[in-house]
């Protein structure tokens, strides 16, 4: 994923060995990637190009030292996050020259307020920015490089590694933050709106107006409880889809070389005057602090990169500090037009063979049904001379739902579960039903977990069972099946000619990012021609709030513009990692979302069906039913939508 504006590693290797022009190379391509990164990190603080100073100044005094010169942008991203924790640790003041902000647009404009200037952002873009300032330190340094990730600049492991925390785990903080965007945003809508609703006056009547966690969560729980400013939570477009449209605030001198050549002459000037200035500047510089900044001397100090001025960082860093202090400063000189705000193109449909249109069952298993089941009556209580208490009807199961699913494994009233709940479906990431007690009417789907399953046993297996059949199971985790999307493009043709019905992968994350394993794939099976009928998704979502719902909407609608085709979402729930372990919500809350996404699934017709992770509440998480199949709150609330 390597912009055109990046050199590679023989670049790298070149400033190592000391070549000229090699080190400034560097330094100018990447210099908008961590001013942005940074910038966004620190929510606009005005330590920003101080931070970026320092960053910039590690990598140059530490470039000796890295071993492999292709992981230099991943480098470069650790020490700008330790460079940003680094000030969250340190939580002081650092002094600021006002003369060196003299080059800035606006004086008093942060690097939210200067996206939202130099972009030209409105609409629903507008908002995002603007609501990243609602975000706390941790969420905000995530989403700094998940940003990064999302325009293109930065892959999903180099923002692993910057974080430091396993693929599992940042994708689901990447989801956290993002639904804690999506909250910002909401919030940012009711505060804009004028005149203010009464109620919600009263209720940030002592706001100081500054953003803050805190104030997010006040102002949330007022617009999910106000019937006016519920409309605030109307209408939001995929974050993912608004973001990966926006280019970089810019830094302009980095990416106009033809200023650079034009600078030359004085860059030299300032090289020759660094040494006899650099005593002077020691009070300003070991803070991290701007010289003056006028736009001529910016000119000088890029031309002055642009002569060599880098490679004479371990004799003159105050001077080099300088320097780059008046690029950074003057980051934000040229706008950059952006075309009107308008929802994210879907990306082109994959054309592929003709699907199958029937999906026979096995003989054993009738089609699924929307009649309710008859229930047994109970005989009539007998008349004596003491009346005996009526014996209460057992209560009917739920009328099975053909969409409505669970995923399961075996467990003690696993066939009056599925008999109970309500499901056409079911499945349990094997080829066959294995030992499960699967009522009549109830659909088994099978699927063909990982490489190590696609055998000739199992493909003829996964025949015998039905019409339709589910690809392999979160590709794009170690701790799962774990392959590439070359591997499973391999493989697929196997599972092709078994002329069943055939589910994508079923990815952890990411199915709606372009560049993502999902994409990849579905664009290597139309190179190679290969059938996919209906895309396969998970998704856990972690915001434990009424937003939930909306949030697994977006990432659905945001799936099925990119790909067109129908939609199955085979395990989904509420657990939130980014603590390391597991938390899970409330029943209340369990039971509120098992109902209000069945019912938004329902509504929505290319999403053809949809399994709860997990049937079985045998052991802590968000099952819905207890050991001799007895639905608890979630498994009552789930039974009832269909």
């Amino acid at each position: 994923m390597r912009t055109p504006h990046e050199p590679g590693a023989a670049t790298v290797v070149a400033a190592q060995r000391g070549e000229d022009g090699a080190l400034d190379e560097l330094v100018a391509a990447y210099l908008p990637l961590v001013y942005n990164v940074v910038g966004h990190a620190l929510g606009g603080h005005p330590d920003t190009d101080d931070v970026v100073q320092e960053t910039m100044l590690r990598a140059v005094d530490s470039l000796g030292e890295l071993r492999d010169p292709a992981a230099f942008r991943s480098w470069l991203l650790v020490i700008a996050m330790n460079q940003v924790r680094e000030r969250h640790r340190r939580r002081l003041p650092l002094p600021v020259d006002e003369r060196s902000l003299a080059d800035r647009a606006d004086p008093g404009a942060d690097f939210v307020d200067l996206a939202l200037t130099k972009l030209h952002l409105t609409g629903q873009r507008r908002e995002v920015v603007a609501a990243t300032r609602w975000l706390g330190e941790e969420e905000r340094e995530l989403l700094s490089l998940w940003w990064m990730e999302a325009v293109g600049r930065i892959t999903r492991a180099e923002l692993v590694e910057a974080v430091g925390i396993s693929a599992q785990h940042a994708a689901v903080r990447v989801q956290r933050m993002k639904a804690q965007l999506d909250a910002s945003r909401v919030v940012v809508r009711v505060l804009a709106v004028v005149p203010r609703c009464g109620e919600l006056a009263h209720v940030v009547g002592d706001w100081d107006g500054e953003p803050s966690a805190l104030w997010r969560k006040r102002v949330m729980r007022h617009a999910r409880e106000c019937e006016r400013c519920a409309a605030a939570f109307d209408d939001l477009a995929a974050v993912d889809g608004l973001v990966a449209r926006l280019p970089l605030v810019p830094v302009p001198f980095a990416l106009d070389p033809s200023l650079w050549g034009a600078a030359g002459g004085a860059g030299e000037a300032l090289v020759g005057q660094g040494a006899g200035q650099a005593g002077q500047g020691v009070g300003h510089a070991g803070h991290g602090t701007a010289q003056p900044a006028a736009t001529a001397q910016s000119l000088k100090a890029v031309g002055a990169v642009k002569k060599g001025f880098w490679a004479q960082v371990a004799a003159k860093p105050l001077v080099v500090a300088t320097a780059v202090a008046a690029i950074a400063t003057a980051a934000v000189v040229a706008p950059m037009a952006l075309p009107a705000d308008e929802p994210p193109a879907p990306a082109a449909q994959v054309t592929l063979p003709p699907t199958f249109t029937t999906q026979p069952l096995p003989e054993s298993s009738a089609a699924p049904t929307t009649t309710t089941a008859p229930s047994s009556s109970s005989p009539a209580p007998t008349t004596t001379t003491q009346p005996q208490p009526a014996v209460a009807a057992p209560r009917p199961p739920a009328a099975p739902s053909a969409k409505k699913g669970v995923s399961t494994w075996n467990f003690d009233g696993v066939g009056r579960a599925l008999g109970d709940v309500g499901a056409g479906w079911v499945y349990n990431w094997a080829p066959t039903r294995e030992d499960l007690v699967i009522p009549q009417g109830v659909e088994f789907v099978p699927m063909i977990w990982g490489a190590k399953t696609v055998t000739p046993a199992n493909l003829a297996a996964v025949k015998g069972q039905g019409g339709t059949l589910l690809g392999f199971n979160e590709p794009d985790l170690g701790e799962q099946s774990n392959m590439s999307v070359e591997q499973a493009l391999d493989l697929w043709p196997q599972l092709q000619a078994t002329g069943m019905r055939l589910g994508s992968p079923a990815v952890a994350y990411g199915g709606d990012k372009a560049g993502g394993w999902l994409d990849r794939f579905m664009a290597g099976a139309k190179q190679r021609g290969l059938r996919v009928d209906f895309i396969t998704l998970h998704w856990y979502g972690s915001d434990f709030s009424a937003a939930a719902v909306g949030h697994l909407k977006n990432y659905l609608d945001a799936v099925r513009a990119r790909y067109g085709l129908p939609v199955w979402v085979t395990e989904y729930s509420l657990i939130d990692w980014s603590g390391g372990a597991a938390r899970y919500p409330s029943a209340s809350e369990l039971a509120a979302f098992a109902s209000g996404s069945a019912r938004m699934m329902e509504g929505l017709p290319w999403v053809e069906r949809y399994a709860w992770f997990a049937l079985p509440a045998d052991k802590p998480g968000t099952g819905l039913y207890t050991p001799g199949g007895v639905p608890n709150a979630a498994g009552e609330a789930y039974r009832s939508v269909g």
